[in-house]
């Protein structure tokens, strides 16, 4: 059996793999699988903030250590997000993207980040649903990120949709979408991990 390395190859990104994250995010804000336990849905909301702390920090490294492997970061460029083999992302990464991506942040030749931006992010309304696949739950949450780079200050608004693995009493990401609310307009030069 060949072992295969998501930092390596996108490997794991296939019809599959794109039709269960589809369904993944469809239909999944049911009020019948909202989550009430309120131990899990603390540490859904322990784990989105420490997600936070982390990009604000500009701690990347340790915050791909919230992330499975086989993992992906979604900023559709449409509203409602569909299908991400047929429509625009502003990001779609995979493992091995998303380890490009910090390794070229944390380059000094990294100019959109000459001086690095600062960052502070909220995160709110915090809201877990159950699913039928064993392990894995969905996250909702509200955001605000503010970013300050070179004399700039931009804001970023929208919400959250996360699927979690729960695996041996540890939360991990599996996916992020990113909903801007106005992820069909110009974002300019974005150049930090939402």
């Amino acid at each position: 059996m060949i072992q295969h390395d998501p930092s390596r190859t996108s490997h794991y990104v296939g019809d599959d793999f794109y039709q269960s994250l589809i369904d993944s995010f469809k239909d999944w804000q049911n009020e019948d699988q909202e989550i009430i336990d309120l131990t899990l849905r603390t540490s859904c909301q322990i784990l989105l903030e420490q997600e936070s702390r982390l990009l604000d920090q500009n701690r990347l490294d340790d915050w791909l250590t919230l992330y499975i492997p086989e993992c992906v970061y979604w900023v559709p460029a449409t509203a409602p997000a569909g299908d991400p083999r047929t429509e625009i992302a502003v990001c779609f990464d995979d493992r091995r993207r998303l380890e490009d991506r910090i390794y070229r942040l944390k380059n000094d030749f990294a100019w959109s980040q000459q001086p690095r931006s600062r960052t502070t992010r909220l995160i709110t309304n915090v809201t877990a649903f159950s699913t039928t696949v064993a392990h894995f739950l969905m996250v909702y949450a509200n955001f605000l990120i503010t970013e300050f780079q070179a004399g700039d200050k931009r804001t970023y608004t929208g919400w959250y949709g996360y699927k979690i693995r729960c695996e041996n009493d540890r939360l991990r990401i599996a996916a992020k979408q990113v909903n801007l609310i106005d992820c069909d307009q110009n974002l300019r030069n974005l150049s930090i991990i939402l």
